[in-house]
């Protein structure tokens, strides 16, 4: 089963996992907004959202970044799905993508960037470790559309 949360997104309502019983979600982790890989998948998700809610979908996005940058953002880019604040790890810490990194030699925790599909009855029905933001949406729709079959 998908870990619960209760967080805040970017207009600081709350939101919780158990509000999208019935639906599937894509739930996708990102280090920090504002930044090109980030903007490039959620700018891709964005464009992709027609054919994400033809198939019973929502997009949920989560990153370590406060409401208000989450609400920054969301309006820079025009992003019709919520964003999540979690400042405090906690979500990311559930679902097992809060991880020590490297880069450069310096040692550092965040983000590792991954996807969940939740299944409606709240099971992850599938995980896409260490994304690669190019052709990451593809490869979430061609899941989606298989679950449909």
């Amino acid at each position: 089963m998908a870990p619960e949360f209760t967080a805040f997104d970017q207009d600081g309502r709350a939101i919780s996992l158990a509000d999208y019983r019935g639906k599937w979600v894509v739930l996708y982790f990102y280090p920090k907004d504002n930044t090109s890989g980030c903007t490039r998948e959620a700018c891709a998700f964005r464009d992709a959202m027609e054919e994400v809610t033809s198939v019973g979908a929502v997009v949920i996005g989560v990153s370590p970044d406060s409401v208000r940058s989450h609400r920054n953002f969301a309006d820079k880019y025009n992003l019709p799905f919520r964003l999540v604040a979690d400042e405090d790890h906690q979500i990311a810490q559930a679902y097992g993508v809060w991880k020590e990194k490297t880069l450069y030699g310096r040692t550092s925790w965040g983000i590792e960037r991954t996807t969940f599909i939740i299944a409606p009855d709240g099971r992850i029905a599938a995980i896409f470790p260490k994304v690669k933001v190019d052709g990451h949406v593809e490869q979430v729709l061609e899941t989606l559309r298989a679950f449909q079959r």
